[in-house]
């Protein structure tokens, strides 16, 4: 008859085979896991690019409401958070900003300033361009985020240099 103390000396522990079968298991989930989870973020990341420049062109209504016209390309998005200093005193009247909340221009989602161009090079209907240089942080490469055309630039057209 064995005693109690006999069979808990056998208990003690896991096996080395039994070890290794659970960190394949663990392995095999998240080499399953993770490329899909990396996917939704990067799908999410350019969501947002999208979205930001969706705000920045209701900004830039607001602002050419008040200015009637938009900033040029060298007033940039910056006129939308504080009064550009080469125009008139008149002019420089009506501007009524912060045009964007926070007062602080977003940066996209990889940390780099959008991109501004006015009069547009790429959009047709007379709104400035505006993008993102994308995941890559390169301009003019497929993965940009464009006004113009409200998603990545497979179109093959690439933003201004």
């Amino acid at each position: 008859m064995k005693t109690l103390q006999d069979r808990s000396l056998r208990r003690g522990g896991f096996t080395l085979m039994e070890m290794l079968v659970v960190l394949g298991i663990i392995v095999l989930l998240v080499a399953i896991v993770t490329p899909r989870m990396l996917g939704q973020q990067k799908k999410a990341d350019i969501k947002a690019a999208q979205t930001q420049i969706k705000m920045l062109q209701k900004a830039l209504q607001l602002y050419s409401l008040d200015m009637k016209e938009f900033p040029t390309t060298e007033q940039g998005l910056a006129a939308l958070v504080s009064c550009p200093a080469d125009i008139s005193e008149a002019a420089a009247a009506r501007w009524d900003g912060p045009y964007v909340e926070g007062g602080e221009l977003p940066k996209d989602p990889w940390g780099n300033d959008y991109q501004y161009e006015y009069p547009p090079v790429n959009g047709t209907s007379g709104f400035p361009d505006i993008w993102s240089y994308g995941p890559d942080g390169i301009d003019g490469t497929e993965d940009d985020i464009c006004s113009w055309t409200g998603s990545s630039s497979t179109d093959g057209a690439a933003p201004p240099e």
